[in-house]
């Protein structure tokens, strides 16, 4: 057997009457060329696994390339000896049908619909299908890191730093549940840091701001959403999602079932005669929802947040969810007891929280009537340009800060802020 050299296949003959002829290097045992009578010339490779023999070609002989045919050579005949048969894994990838992000996300939605709370399935189903489309068509073991991180910096700059990390958060979600269930082997959302700040909010409108927001929000479903959490300090997805069925025109209330609290705690919410003045005309069936089309409440919240700041392009930067701690302190400073602002906002924490939290059942629904009345009547005087004939108090200011503080931490934590 003759050590291969560049060049040596050309000095190959093939035996006149024969098809081709197979020669082995002397220096890789298994490495060889092969040359048929019409002067096509290969490389191959012949190794063994277990009892099966295997024959696999590298590639055509051409000038320089031998060094590069040598090496694969060797690698595949280090497998083989370890037992893997390359031959059999490329037979196994070409009979595998490529399976894409856009195939198994429906899957996934249709498996956790059952696990998760109602607005927890809308943002999952939300952020997969919408945020991530860009990859639908993406083999689910093709995408990676630097794919995922495209999509969050389109993300980033056209909704926000926390709708992109709400959309990651997704995806890392869809990727465990995909590793177990061994659609891939790995997420690729691992290491993509937050883009939004580390630390908790703690920015509360000035009284001159929330007039601004008010004014600045139409009488559109977002603009109405906005100005019924101003009026209420509500989570933007409880009065986002509120259906004619929690509504209680009668009582003039929202009573929202525990499914779709985020302390699984049914609440009802008080309407004031400024709040009661958004609500859109009901429906004669008295179903369906009132800010969207659509099971699941609204979902424009990106464009309609976007089209506000557009108005407000002198206000420093701010979120929806903002306005929920610029309430609580807007209420403690006009003298509302703080246990009564806790039960507006249905927080859990304080009188409201541990034992206490556990044992006392009061709704305070009387108290919270008129907290939530008198609160409407201060924006609505604010909002006219009048003197507020509601009359601040000082003694529960620190309150109000600590309350504000509180809803921050355990909005991070995301506990029952």
């Amino acid at each position: 057997m003759p050590k291969f050299v560049e060049g040596f296949a050309a000095r190959i003959t093939v035996p006149e009457g024969q098809r081709d002829v197979l020669v082995f290097d002397s220096e890789l045992p298994g490495f060889g060329i092969r040359k048929f009578a019409s002067g096509r010339t290969s490389y191959f490779v012949k190794y063994n696994v277990g009892a099966q023999q295997r024959r696999h070609t590298l590639g055509t002989v051409v000038a320089g390339n031998l060094k590069a045919m040598r090496l694969e050579a060797s690698a595949i005949l280090a497998k083989a000896r370890l037992g893997t048969d390359v031959i059999a894994e490329k037979r196994a990838a070409a009979g595998r049908r490529i399976i894409t992000l856009g195939e198994i996300v429906p899957i996934y939605l249709e498996v956790r619909k059952g696990d998760l709370r109602d607005r927890s399935y809308t943002a999952a189903e939300r952020y997969l299908q919408q945020s991530w489309k860009p990859l639908h068509g993406v083999a689910l073991d093709s995408i990676d890191r630097a794919n995922v991180v495209r999509v969050v910096g389109e993300l980033e700059r056209d909704s926000g730093k926390v709708a992109a990390d709400r959309a990651r958060t997704a995806l890392s979600t869809f990727y465990a549940w995909a590793i177990d269930r061994g659609y891939v082997d790995a997420n690729p959302t691992i290491g993509i840091k937050s883009r939004s700040q580390s630390g908790p909010r703690k920015r509360v409108l000035t009284e001159g701001e929330l007039v601004a927001v008010w004014k600045a929000s139409g009488d559109d479903r977002y603009g109405r959403i906005v100005r019924l959490l101003i009026l209420t300090g509500q989570r933007r997805a409880e009065i986002g999602g509120v259906s004619w069925p929690e509504i209680d025109l009668a009582r003039q209330q929202i009573d929202l079932p525990e499914h779709r609290t985020k302390n699984g705690r049914r609440h009802l919410i008080p309407l004031s005669d400024a709040a009661l003045a958004l609500l859109p005309t009901a429906p004669d069936d008295g179903e369906g929802m009132l800010f969207s089309k659509t099971a699941g409440g609204f979902t424009g919240w990106s464009k309609g947040k976007l089209d506000l700041d557009a108005s407000l392009p002198e206000m420093p930067s701010w979120t929806v969810h903002d306005i929920r701690r610029s309430v609580v302190t807007g209420m403690n400073e006009i003298g509302i007891l703080p246990h009564i602002v806790e039960a507006v906002v249905n927080h859990q924490s304080g009188s409201r929280g541990g034992v206490a939290g556990t044992y006392n059942h009061a709704e305070h629904i009387d108290e919270k009537r008129r907290a939530l009345q008198q609160w409407g009547e201060h924006v609505t005087a604010l909002v006219e340009g009048r003197i507020s004939k509601v009359v601040p108090m000082r003694a529960p200011q620190k309150a109000s800060a600590d309350m504000a503080g509180e809803i921050a931490v355990h909005a991070r934590r995301g506990t029952s802020a």
